[in-house]
């Protein structure tokens, strides 16, 4: 049968909704899940699940997030809070907070190097989501506040990947890299102006951009994150013998 017209109006309203909340880059959201065997045909989920648990178990930047995480209430399982997925391919990934998953857009990650920094992007925003009262789809600050913190955090924006993008100024180049990628990842899941998306970071970059937590310091190198690591253990153990 036919929908009445009232009824079209509000599926295309609902399609408007979801489109801008960012979902139409993550088509496999609204899908049933696959079988396992289903799955394992399909070599680009196999490889998005080695990579995944490497980066889970080696990586010091997603092994931090995962233990500040923990200690906040919000411990974080594999099988649970992550699913590869194929997505737009012009994200690497997505925090989904209706259902506090992070999407790996298997079909896009094609390096452990790279699955490295979506994750650790990602787990930047489970751990804001865990910790602070996020307004992801109606309050634009929210959210450039957090993509501020990812991009500053996670490895981004360091030399060697501003390098890589053909981007050689040294001058404040992680506070120029930081906005623009945060500016950058507004625009990709909000259907905003870039004016509303420039504005939103401008207003918040400062306090944003100096909110280092749970690292405590802008991780510029893997060895930084094993530093920041070994000193986040150690806050505990002194806050545990208080």
């Amino acid at each position: 049968p036919e929908a009445a017209p009232g009824e079209e109006r509000a599926a295309g309203e609902q399609q408007d909704e979801e489109d801008d909340l960012g979902y139409r880059l993550f088509p496999e959201r609204n899908k049933q899940p696959q079988s396992f065997l289903a799955r394992s045909l399909f070599t680009f989920h196999n490889r998005c699940q080695v990579m995944l648990r490497m980066t889970l178990d080696t990586n010091p930047h997603a092994r931090l997030l995962l233990e500040a995480m923990k200690q906040s209430g919000c411990t974080v399982f594999n099988d649970r809070h992550f699913s590869c997925e194929n997505c737009d391919s012009c994200v690497g990934g997505g925090f989904d907070s209706a259902t506090s998953q992070i999407v790996l857009c298997q079909n896009n990650i094609r390096h452990q190097s790279q699955m490295n920094r979506v994750v650790t992007h990602e787990l930047i925003h489970a751990f804001d989501h865990c910790r602070a009262h996020v307004d992801w789809f109606k309050n634009v600050k929210h959210l450039a506040c957090s993509e501020i913190r990812a991009a500053n955090l996670s490895g981004d924006c360091t030399l060697m990947n501003e390098i890589a993008r053909f981007k050689f100024g040294l001058k404040r180049h992680q506070q120029t890299c930081v906005r623009d990628r945060a500016i950058r990842s507004i625009l990709a899941v909000r259907k905003v102006s870039k004016e509303t998306a420039e504005k939103a970071v401008n207003e918040v970059f400062d306090v944003c951009f100096n909110d280092l937590e749970p690292f405590g310091r802008i991780p510029h190198s893997k060895s930084d994150a094993k530093r920041a690591y070994k000193d986040f253990q150690n806050r505990d153990r002194y806050n545990a013998n208080l």
